[in-house]
This record gives structure tokens, sequence and C-alpha cells, in this order.
């Protein structure tokens, strides 16, 4: 099975406060980093007829587009653009033909401006006259260079990533010493744990990576690293390629999957869509502009000393009764079961119905690093359930610390776009399934029945309005202007880049489609004299003394010596809590939540 882990970017979505540390979650320690190596040769420069733009200009709309991403999401990543080909140099190595634009450095406002300029014929102009160009190129050169880049950074990084955009498949036809230098510095990148990536763009010919770009690439055994795909020429094509590269694998947890007694293997949980949100406001200190660090502390009530952890306990009220719990006594009510996934049996996916989905699944992938052959029984195990159109039923324990919920393993196959991009990977989904509670028999008002012509008229419009639903096709209009204004404000722009809200209906669209279907479903369902514009009569309100608002539903109190006798046998808690509010107004007493209503009356009629 091809690796499709780099193509998501998953973060841990659940909550890490009932959460303790588990041996079996790994944490990824240190910076991302990646750089930008860019072809600046003259070929890098002709406009394409067909999408009137250069191939450098492409690379650089997509730099200009990591960059603001990364400054919005993952600023803490570090960036770096270098041109190869370029009449100038400079370099840590003083190599010719070879110059550093951005050292690996958080991306920013300047850098992303900097960019700018050399887009457009009048940017090509400058750049020619700043960096020029040359055909004394040497690939391997460049490599070191930005060998030496990564390691002029005083950080820990967790990636390392090259990636090189040209659209010359053979940079060294004629100099096979250079192809040769080239190829062992990409071995030595290999060996250090740099990703050398290609982004072929789209040349008069055609582009034939098995010239010289298929032996320096990097390669591994289950990830295919893109020869096969077509070479790009749009700046969508380019982008998709580039993230499916970048994003960073990140499995919310790892565990073993027990498919019966001694058999087991090992997946890694991954989260393949989440929501998208405004990223949370930061606290600054106002007079140095740095990032404010809060800190909680407790402290006693009557003498005001520090209350360590240990001092600290939890307890709950049963019967009149404080019961109190040590930390470990509530950890240990919360754990069940060690983490894993526990087959029960398997299932038709015909009984798996669209209510039974009661949150976002998530994703199971092998991984082979902690069981060896857990690969092949794992795409063993997703053939047969492909094969016979059945799903498996498990007992998923995350965390120590979570309860177990049952859930089906969904059979996934791969599927590919028409650049050869995977778009589905090949694995299961962890589909949460609902308890006997969580589903409710809802009874619908009885109403008028549509008659027969009225329904295959509907049908028919339905049928004319449906679509392909793609989630990622429709983004959140509030976010992206909330994106667009703070990328204005940081670039120092007039206005922000003008966005569409693809969440609003197309009219001309869905009347060009509809045509005479709309009118003559309106006659068949509305009466002739009908007009939706036209508003009904609307209803006149009762008159209300004292104001316009909501009449307050009063509150029958029990008698002081039913609410004692309540106390006396525990059972206080059956009332609500409007009425529990109305016993503490009339003693004088205070509280918001049940609990602490009910620790107020029980405490005063105690003491009364």
């Amino acid at each position: 099975m091809s690796d499709w882990r780099s193509h998501y970017h998953n973060e841990d979505e659940e909550d890490q406060d009932d959460a303790e540390d588990n041996e079996e979650e790994f944490k990824f320690i240190g910076r991302d980093s990646l750089i930008f190596l860019i072809d600046a040769s003259e070929c890098m420069f002709e406009v394409d007829n067909e999408t009137d733009i250069s191939p450098f200009d492409l690379t650089l709309q997509c730099v200009h587009k990591v960059y603001t991403s990364k400054i919005i999401s993952s600023d803490r990543d570090l960036l770096a653009v270098v041109f190869f080909g370029t009449q100038k140099h400079k370099n840590s190595v003083d190599f010719k033909h070879i110059y550093v634009l951005h050292d690996l450095d958080t991306p920013g406002a300047k850098r992303v401006l900097e960019l700018d300029g050399y887009q457009g014929e009048k940017g090509n102009k400058m750049f020619k006259e700043d960096l020029g160009h040359s055909r004394d190129i040497s690939v391997g050169e460049a490599l070191w260079a930005c060998s030496n880049l990564f390691s002029d950074v005083k950080l820990k990084l967790s990636h390392k990533r090259i990636m090189l955009f040209t659209n010359d498949d053979d940079p060294h036809a004629n100099d096979s010493s250079k192809a040769r230098m080239a190829r062992t510095k990409a071995s030595d990148l290999r060996e250090t744990g740099i990703l050398l990536d290609l982004l072929n763009l789209r040349r008069s010919g055609g582009f034939d990576t098995s010239r010289f770009y298929r032996d320096i690439v990097s390669q591994s055994a289950d990830e295919d690293v893109g020869m096969q795909f077509k070479e790009s020429a749009k700046l969508d094509d380019l982008l998709r390629k580039v993230w499916a590269k970048d994003f960073k694998k990140r499995a919310v947890t790892r565990l073993n999957l027990k498919l019966g007694e001694g058999v087991e293997l090992s997946v890694g949980v991954y989260n393949l869509i989440h929501s998208a949100r405004k990223p949370a406001a930061v606290r600054l200190y106002r007079e140095t502009n740095e990032p404010i660090k809060t800190k909680t502390r407790w402290f006693n009530g009557e003498t005001g000393s520090l209350l360590l952890p240990s001092d600290t306990k939890k307890a709950q009220v049963h019967g009149q009764r404080q019961i109190v719990l040590e930390k470990e006594e509530t950890e240990e009510l919360k754990r069940f079961d060690n983490p894993s996934l526990v087959l029960i049996g398997f299932k038709p996916l015909s009984l798996l119905k669209k209510h039974h989905h009661i949150r976002p699944s998530q994703f199971i992938y092998p991984e082979e690093e902690f069981i060896t052959g857990s690969t092949t029984l794992f795409s063993a195990l997703l053939t047969k359930c492909l094969e016979k159109e059945v799903y498996a039923i498990c007992r998923y324990t995350p965390r120590r610390n979570t309860p177990p919920r049952f859930v089906a393993m969904v059979p996934q196959r791969e599927q590919l776009d028409d650049q050869e991009m995977q778009t589905m990977p090949s694995g299961f989904h962890l589909t949460f399934l609902p308890f006997a509670d969580d589903i409710r028999k809802v009874s619908f008002p009885k109403s008028a029945q549509a008659e027969r012509d009225q329904i295959e008229k509907m049908k028919r419009v339905v049928q004319k309005l449906r679509f392909k639903y793609r989630p990622e096709s429709f983004e959140n209009p509030v976010i992206q202007k909330h994106f667009r204004n703070l990328e204005a404000l940081a670039l120092d722009l007039n206005e922000p880049e003008e966005m569409e809200d693809v969440t609003l209906s197309k009219d001309d669209v869905i009347d060009e489609r509809l045509g005479q279907l709309a009118e003559e479903f309106m006659s068949l369902v509305y009466p002739p004299d009908y007009n939706p514009d036209t508003k009904g009569p609307q209803k006149r309100r009762p008159y209300e003394p004292g104001g316009g608002g909501e009449k307050k539903v009063k509150v029958e109190v029990p008698a002081e010596e039913e609410i004692r006798k309540l106390v006396r046998n525990g059972s206080l808690g059956k009332l609500t809590v409007p009425v529990l509010k109305e016993v503490c107004r009339q003693y004088g007493l205070k509280g918001s939540k049940k609990q602490e209503l009910l620790d107020a009356i029980s405490a005063h009629l105690s003491a009364h």
C-alpha cells in the first residue's frame, strides 16, 4: 500500500485534561524546516502559451501561498529560499551561481514582500538585474548549500525537507561529473534524514524524470515520490503537491489491534479532518509586546497559605455524607483498559446506517516499525473486508483514562485523481457507534400529505440540483475574511484580498438548471394568487402590564417541613433548579449550580 500519511495534517483534538501521559503516545519535539530550492535559469522564465505564466512566476506564487499559510497556522516552522542558476552568488560555502535569498528562519511579512517584488514582467527584469541568469548549473553544489543551511540552525529540527522546483529534466546532460556529484550528495542527504522532493514544472517536449532526477529524489519503500505525476502548469496543481509533501503526519495515538488470542498488529490512529477555527487570542505585555504566561495557584481561603497538589482532594456528597477521594483513586475510576482496539466481530456494511455516525470518524493505518508484519496482516484484513463487504466491530480505548467506545472499522479503497495524487487513502475508518440512549424516537406531527404528481415533480427538481459535495470546496467565509484582514495588515496592503463566499447559493446557475421546473412545481403546490414576497398577517400580541417581556413562570415551593423531610431522606436533589433557587431566595442563601444550592440549603437547615 502506498503511504498516505504525509498528505494529511493531523492534530490531536481530544481533551488532554482528562488524559494522563501515555508511553505509547509520541510527542514530536523540534521544529519543521523547509527549503525551497528554485531553478533560476532562463528556461524557467519562458511564458507558457496555455496559462500565460512562466514557471518561475508560478513557483513564486506557490512559495508566497506557503509563506502566508505558515505565518497563520505554523509560525514556528523554519523556511528558506535558495536560487540556483544565477549569475551572482551568496552562500556560506561561496559556491558560484547559488544565491541564498532567505536563510532558515520563521516566515514574516518582509520576506513575503521581497518575494512579491520578483513576480510579473517588472519583477522578472528586476531579478535579472539583481541576480542574473547562468547556464553553469550544479545541482550537487545547490544541495550542499542547502545542507549547510540546516547545519547552521541552532534549534532542534524534527523534519528537514528540500523542495526542488525546475522545468529542466536533465541539467547535467553534458557533464557526467556534475551528475555523479549530485547523486552522491543526494545520497548523503538521505543518510542524514533530509528529504528531497521534486516539483517538476511543465515544459515543451515534456518532463522525463528518468533522465536525471529519478536517481536523486528521496524514495522509500512505502512512499511513491511522485515520479508518475504529471508536470504542473497551474497553481492549484502545484500547491496540492506541495501541501501533500509538506503536511506532517501526526498520529492521535498508536496502539495494538487485537484480532484474537495472540494475534496483534500495530496501527496509528489519525484525524483526517477537523473543524477550522479562528486562532486563539494571545495576551501580550503592553510594554514589551511579548506573550504573557498564565499560571494558576490555589490558596487556603482561611490562612492564605499556598496549597500544594497533595493538599487538595476531590469529594462528592451522597446522602449528606461527603465522600473524599484521593487523586490516585479518581484516576483509577477513569481507567478501564490499556489503550487498544479489540476485535469483537463482523457485520454486513448494509447494517451500518447514516444515523449511526455521531461524530467525525478517525482513520487507522499500520505501523510496521513497532510490530513487524503489521502492514501485511492489515492489508489482508482490508482486502477481505472489501471483498465480503463487511465492517468490523471493535472496542476502542484510545487512552488509559478514557472510557472505551464501540466503533465500526469501515474499509476504504485508495482513490487517485487525474494527477495521480491520492484523494482517499486505503485503510479503515473508525466510526463511533451510538449507545441505545443516544438514539431518540422523535414523534413527528401529522401534516397534509403531498400528492403523487407533486412528489414526482420535486424529484425532478432535486435531480437537477444535485452535485458532488466535497467539504474542501467550501471555505468558512468568516475565517477566510479574518485571515485576509491579517494578511493585509501584515503586508501593508491598501485593502484585503477579495473573497468569494462560496456558501451562498448561485441563483443564476439554479435558474439555468431548473428552467420551467420551478414554476411548474409552484403551480402544483401553491394557489394561483400566491406571492412568496408578501408577508402574512401578523398576530397581535396580548397586552402585558409592566412591559413586553415574557411572563415569568410561577414556581411552587414546598413547605419548610417537607423540605426538611427531603433533607433527612437525602432526596433533596429531586427538586428542580428553579425550585431550589426559590428556596434559597426565601432563606437568603446564594448559589448558582445545583450542587451549590443543595449544599447551601442542607447547611442552613442543619444549623437552624
